[in-house]
Parts: C-alpha cells; sequence; structure tokens
C-alpha cells in the first residue's frame, strides 16, 4: 500500500471536481503550481495517470474516476469528522465557501460579511463570485446565494440582504437631450441601449410592468457587456440607455449623471436568497452563518414600524 498523503488525495478530488488547476486552487486557497506539483507527487506514488491535461481542459482519467468514486464519500466524512470539533470550542473556526452572484458581491454582501467576520473571528470567508447557474454544492463549495427563479426545491433557502429589489432604466442628460425619452417600453426599439450579457449567455431581455402584467423587451444594443461597472460608464457618457440593478446605477442617478426614465415600468421582485443541501449535515461555519443571517433578519425586523 503505497504512502499517500490525505492532502495529496485530497488534492485530486477538488481537481477532478472543478476539472480546472485554477478553479481548484482558488476553491482551496493556494496556488495552481502548488496543486500540479501534489498532483505530479500523487500519481508517481500510484505509478498511474489519474487526470488528462490539455491547455484547455483537465478531466480524469478511467482510473481517476474510479479513484474519485470511492473517495469522495471517504473525504466527505473526514471533512465531517474535523467540523464535528467544532462542537467543543466556544466559537466555531473553520471556512465558509460561499458562491454568490456579481450584484449579491458588489452591494449586498459587504456588510452582512464584515459584521459575521467580527462575530466569528476564527471563520475564514471564502467568496467566489459567479452569475453563471452552477451546482454549487457539487462544485465543493457550502452554499450559494441566487435569486428565487434559480432556487432548487431539494435546497433549503435564508433570505440575505434585503427582501425587495428592483432594476431601473436610466440615460444620461446628453442622451435625453440629443433622443428624446422613451415614454413607454415599447419606445425602446427606437433607441440605443446597453444590454448585459452573463457569462456564457445572451443578452438579458428587459421585463417591465404594466398594469400588474408582466412582459419583456430586448431593445437593439448599442453595447453588450458582462462588466456592469463599464455598462454604466459607458451609459454616463451619452451612449445609450441602461436598464439594471438599482444599486448598480445609484451613485450615478445620486450625482445626476444619469437620469432615471420609464419610472412607471420598473419592477419590484424579491431579494436572494443563501441555499444550501438539505441533505447534507451542516458544516459548523455555515450554521454559524445561517444562525447570524436569521439572528440579522430578527433584529431588522423588530426594528421595522408596525
Amino acid at each position: 500500500m503505497p504512502d499517500v498523503p490525505l492532502d495529496e488525495l485530497d488534492a485530486f478530488a477538488a481537481i477532478a471536481r472543478q476539472q480546472s488547476f485554477r478553479a481548484a486552487a482558488r476553491l482551496r486557497g493556494v496556488s495552481a503550481s502548488a496543486l500540479s506539483d501534489s498532483m505530479r507527487r500523487l500519481e508517481a506514488r500510484l505509478g498511474v495517470r489519474l487526470l488528462n491535461r490539455t491547455t484547455r481542459s483537465v478531466s480524469p482519467t478511467e482510473a481517476g474516476e474510479r479513484l474519485l468514486e470511492r473517495l469522495r464519500p471517504g473525504l466527505a466524512e473526514i471533512e465531517a469528522a474535523l467540523d464535528g470539533i467544532n462542537d467543543f470550542r466556544d466559537t466555531p473556526v473553520g471556512r465558509l465557501r460561499l458562491n454568490v452572484p456579481g450584484i449579491v458581491a458588489r452591494a449586498i454582501l459587504p456588510d452582512i460579511a464584515a459584521n459575521f467576520l467580527k462575530t466569528y473571528p476564527g471563520i475564514m470567508l471564502d467568496v467566489s463570485t459567479n452569475d453563471a447557474l452552477i451546482d454549487v454544492i457539487g462544485e465543493g463549495f457550502d452554499a450559494g446565494v441566487r435569486y428565487e427563479e434559480s432556487l432548487q426545491p431539494d435546497m433549503i433557502a435564508v433570505p440575505i440582504g434585503p427582501r425587495t429589489q428592483r432594476y431601473v432604466a436610466a440615460a444620461a442628460p446628453a442622451y435625453i437631450a440629443e433622443h428624446g425619452a422613451p415614454l413607454h417600453p415599447r419606445d425602446l426599439l427606437q433607441h440605443q441601449c446597453i444590454l448585459h450579457r452573463f457569462s456564457g449567455g445572451g443578452a438579458l431581455a428587459w421585463p417591465f410592468e404594466e398594469n400588474g402584467r408582466e412582459f419583456t423587451i430586448l431593445p437593439p444594443s448599442r453595447l453588450i457587456g458582462e462588466t456592469p461597472d463599464m455598462e454604466v460608464a459607458i451609459a454616463c457618457h451619452g451612449i445609450g440607455i441602461i436598464f439594471t440593478f438599482e444599486d448598480f446605477l445609484a451613485p450615478a442617478l445620486a450625482s445626476g449623471a444619469l437620469v432615471p426614465v420609464l419610472e412607471d415600468w420598473w419592477q419590484t421582485f424579491p431579494g436572494p436568497f443563501l441555499y444550501y443541501n438539505s441533505r447534507r449535515q451542516m458544516p459548523q461555519p455555515l450554521k454559524a452563518f445561517v444562525d447570524f443571517l436569521r439572528n440579522e433578519r430578527r433584529l431588522l425586523d423588530r426594528e421595522m414600524p408596525a
């Protein structure tokens, strides 16, 4: 029986699950080169190749698939056993791995995370930002944050951040002066617009509401981007109308760099949720975060006027 360190097996499992050295390295908080060295040592010890590597992809070999299948439950049990030691501490310690969309990472999570980390100094928060719909638990995260329409039915969901948000439409005064302001969402078809695209997807249609009826419009685009900061900056230069989370536009609206349009059709929607697997034993850092969120919600509800 070869003498195989546990950390090398754990490194292999992370790489095989992520099918990427860089993604696995981010998840484990180490460098990609360190993981590559671990894999070379592990394959040398076992005398068999576990991963197929190309310049664009990483995938398990047949031997790697078989090893990963047998390792998964064992590594999960070891992680749960080590996490159980937290029951004997005054405050939990460990890593909490979250996957959140960009709007949450920018506008919602910072204050919550700062207060949580002050409350639990032994916990390290590891946050990955991803707007795409992925198998958060399968990718090795403890929990994710998504909006209601993206939640899976077998997950436990806990509200995080504001309970309502909205998209707002705006344009620079110079754009309005040159092109006029749309009076109805259908007028957008005659305007220049700045659209957003999630990674790996198409440009998003714009949702509106009229007399309780929802409808969407995909206006002609002058720019399609994947970075809200760039899209807002382009809109401030008078290139076109932008429609995005109010949180992204708030500074530009407050300064007058952008002015609101189509206010009567802005749509409000429920805020995001933290979600995690209901069939998995909850790690102590995640339990602490869930309890923290629920306590924050109770305090906020208590402060709200009746």
